[in-house]
């Protein structure tokens, strides 16, 4: 079976449907499943069945072989739930009932199916492996029973095959693939789902929505982020009212809770969709007064891009779910020890950037996108350990863990993946701290240890001439000039190569 990583279809799994499906007027219900598009506007698959079908049947289905994933953890649960809650309520203001069940997807559809009557089965696409599978087994099942199964692109703006090279390749390059997706034009929002025209059939057996994630198996031990659409839509609204103006280089400061947008968990979920985002920011730009305010606005384009381009990854290279892009370094001799990798999790390394950025991580379920790449490189070029247990913590941790801009990451730091870091560019997580978090106001926040360590120490405490972190914070564990040698000779081996030099930029970036 497919790795399974979160909660997720695939285009081209038709059904034939009962009596006159899709004759160009309207059958009578339609019933849409919703999964990664936790949403009533600007929502592709349910406007279509909006529109196709007299009636829909909306549900949501627990399944068991993703709530008990290695990969799966109690801050994007309690995300999703609470996303759920939001749902059943705009859809119950619009006259439209949530039937919750729980169980194998192909059971549960093809039995809600037989119980409503309805023709097809709508669903918005995911590009998972493990999603694709699980499609296929509810096209199959519901063909069966003779209904169809309909799939929409929804989550990106440009699938896999849309966007590609002269030659009719996939891009493995994000510049040319972001100049040829910037060519084409940005498709409109859909419209918003209409007040349902029946009343919705009460007989249909449905699950009330779990109190807390820890009924599901997954508890929440920290803060969450705001979830639900209305939510998503009030973070994207607060974010271009003014703060993406200041994104080009608010984003690459952790201590600047403004720097970012926040919006990666609803993309994840689609309690915002990428076109609503797309549009608005559009607007925001337009009304940008001054060119720095236009350049924070195209830098946050391009971290959408970014997510596009992920998702074509592995749509296209789906073997990224389980090992490199670049298979050859699937052989690399990974040093790093077990312990190394304790610390690295609980934020004990000794680096004070790293430790603080993990100590932030299991507290709130969410990472500064500049200390993702820091610590992800600090665990696979300093420690010396797999990308991907960095990355399954990750996915066990982040509230936004998703599959393909997670794996992405992290092949970009560990220099395995496609379009990646040069395996000899080595973050130096003292510089890293120095030039990002200059005064340790981040630092001191999340690793009080060093709260009387002066500005000029806190990032390399161990240089304090007064030992004021003695005793509180832990020593480092590694010596990142050493380990760095180490790295290259790692990587060297597996590519047959001599001696490597430094390369600009490297230890000290």
């Amino acid at each position: 079976m497919a790795a399974i990583r979160g909660f997720g279809g695939f285009g081209g799994l038709e059904g034939c449907g009962r009596g006159l499906w899709w004759h160009g007027g309207r059958v009578k219900t339609v019933v849409h499943w919703f999964r990664r598009d936790l949403r009533v506007t600007d929502n592709t698959a349910l406007h279509e069945a909006d529109r196709t079908a007299e009636r829909v049947v909306p549900v949501f289905c627990w399944d068991d072989a993703i709530l008990r994933s290695p990969d799966v953890g109690g801050a994007r649960v309690a995300f999703l739930l609470e996303s759920l809650r939001s749902l059943e309520s705009n859809l119950e203001a619009m006259g439209h009932r949530l039937v919750v069940r729980r169980g194998r997807p192909e059971e549960v559809l093809r039995a809600l199916a037989r119980e409503s009557g309805a023709s097809a089965v709508f669903a918005n696409r995911d590009y998972e492996p493990y999603s694709r599978e699980r499609d296929a087994r509810v096209a199959s099942a519901l063909a069966s029973e003779g209904v169809a199964f309909r799939s929409f692109k929804d989550s990106v703006v440009w699938e896999e095959r849309e966007v590609l090279t002269g030659s009719g390749g996939a891009y493995t390059v994000f510049t040319p693939y972001s100049r040829a997706w910037r060519a084409k034009g940005i498709p409109a929002p859909r419209p918003r789902l209409s007040r349902a025209r029946v009343a919705p059939d009460l007989a249909l057996a449905s699950e009330p929505l779990p109190r807390t994630s820890a009924e599901l198996g997954h508890p929440r031990g920290h803060g969450l982020i705001a979830a639900g659409e209305r939510a998503g839509m009030k973070a994207l609204d607060e974010f271009l009212e003014g703060r993406v103006e200041r994104y080009a280089t608010g984003r690459d400061t952790p201590s600047d809770d403004g720097g970012t947008s926040r919006l990666s968990p609803h993309l994840r979920f689609g309690t915002v969709n990428v076109r609503t985002a797309l549009e608005r920011l559009a607007r925001a730009r337009a009304a940008a007064p001054e060119a720095g305010g236009q350049r924070g606005c195209d830098v946050w384009q391009t971290e959408l891009i970014w997510r596009e381009f992920y998702a074509q990854v592995l749509a296209n290279h789906p073997h990224v779910a389980t090992g490199s892009f670049r298979r050859e370094y699937d052989a690399l001799a990974w040093e790093g020890r077990d312990e190394w990798f304790d610390a690295w999790c609980a934020g004990a390394t000794g680096y004070p950037v790293v430790d603080a950025a993990m100590r932030c991580l299991n507290a709130t379920g969410w990472m500064h996108n500049r200390l993702r790449m820091v610590v992800a490189m600090f665990l696979t070029k300093d420690l010396l350990v797999s990308w991907q247990r960095g990355e399954r913590y990750f996915m066990q941790r982040l509230v936004d863990g998703d599959l393909a801009a997670n794996n992405g990451g992290w092949q970009w730091s560990a220099g395995t993946g496609t379009d990646a870091a040069p395996y000899f560019r080595i973050f130096n997580p003292v510089s890293q701290g120095e030039k990002f978090d200059p005064a340790g106001a981040f630092v001191r926040r999340w690793v009080p240890e060093l709260a009387g360590v002066p500005d000029r120490f806190v990032h390399r405490p161990w240089d304090d001439p007064g030992r004021r972190a003695t005793g509180k914070y832990p020593a480092r564990i590694v010596d990142h000039g050493v380990q760095r040698e180490r790295c290259l000779r790692m990587f060297k081996a597996v590519r047959g190569e001599g001696t490597v030099e430094a390369r600009g930029a490297g230890s000290g970036e």
